[in-house]
């Protein structure tokens, strides 16, 4: 499999098959949305959109970076939303970031959305589709948040094999572990965060399923897709 890592910024062409990477916290809290039950996720371009698709529908469910605003349901925190019920709801998310990356590749033909708790999935879909050539959206920092491109090359090499051999994901986790973004969540840098989002956002392949984000009615949607375990390439 050809892997290539690139910021948002260095997004030259739509790439065929995308892999947005946001560790802290986007795609940690969209696994965690859907594990309270959550049908769906609309990924939203702006806050202003955001509250407007809330205004529109004041049965969805609206989240954010940062601290609680007004007309925002919930942050972007694992932690905070971990005992949620989200039973059958639609929730708006917008965030720095994550959201950003995953619309800047909505026309690829297959974009996947990913942190570490959904890794595994990740690769194993990757490695059912056959995907020769895979872009990883490194999303933070311009492309060089540690957590994230750790995160995308572990992905990549256990997505390039037949999923038999484990790549030993201790030294990635570990540099997701002494990055920046875990550092201001843990000293507080960052508002709207738990004290267990850093160890929330590196439990690696806490739930079975990868995150497909697909356009819906002109909205960017994301969804849970469960993907069989494989053995030997084949699915078991």
């Amino acid at each position: 499999m050809n892997a290539r890592f690139l910021g948002i910024s260095e997004l030259s062409e739509v790439p065929s098959v995308a892999v947005v990477v946001d560790v802290m916290r986007a795609y940690t809290v969209a696994a965690w949305v859907f594990a309270q039950g959550a049908e769906r996720i609309v990924l939203a371009g702006s806050l202003d959109e955001a509250l407007a698709l809330k205004a529109r529908h004041p049965d969805w469910v609206a989240l954010k970076d940062g601290p609680p605003a007004p007309g925002f349901d919930m942050v972007n925190s694992p932690g905070l939303l971990r005992s949620a019920d989200l039973r059958g709801r639609t929730v708006v998310q917008k965030t720095t970031a994550g959201t950003v990356g995953a619309l800047a590749v909505k026309e690829a033909s297959l974009v996947l959305c990913a942190g570490f708790v959904v890794a595994e999935a990740t690769a194993r879909l990757l490695r059912t589709r056959a995907c020769d050539g895979v872009t990883f959206v490194v999303t933070g920092e311009g492309g060089r948040a540690e957590e994230d491109l750790a995160c995308a090359q572990y992905i990549a090499r256990r997505a390039a094999g037949d999923g038999t051999e484990p790549a030993e994901p201790a030294e990635f986790l570990r540099r997701a572990a002494g990055s920046r973004a875990a550092a201001e969540l843990a000293e507080g840098v960052r508002e709207g965060a738990h004290p267990d989002d850093v160890a929330l956002c590196l439990e690696l392949d806490r739930f079975p399923f990868a995150l497909v984000a697909a356009p819906e009615d002109s909205l960017m949607v994301l969804r849970p897709s469960a993907v069989p375990p494989t053995t030997g390439g084949v699915p078991a």
